[in-house]
């Protein structure tokens, strides 16, 4: 199993596996990637590209959750 890489999660470092693309690294970071917006190293990603956007070290993430009203 490959070592950890770390990324800076909202201004914090944050381990995550390593060879995992945006929504994996998401999911494995405990979002429910349906319910977040990205900024990847610094520019709003499309929903679209998370598959297959790979993360590596060092990569900054900005992760704003949707927070749904139900009124």
């Amino acid at each position: 199993m490959a070592e950890p890489i770390t990324l800076r999660v909202n201004g914090e470092e944050r381990l995550a596996p390593a060879g995992l693309t945006l929504d994996r690294v998401l999911e494995a970071l405990g979002y429910q990637p349906r319910l977040v917006v990205v900024e990847f190293n610094g520019s709003i990603l499309s929903r679209q590209h998370w598959p297959s956007q790979p993360v590596v070290e060092s990569d900054v993430l900005e992760v704003v959750t949707i927070v749904m009203d139900g009124t």
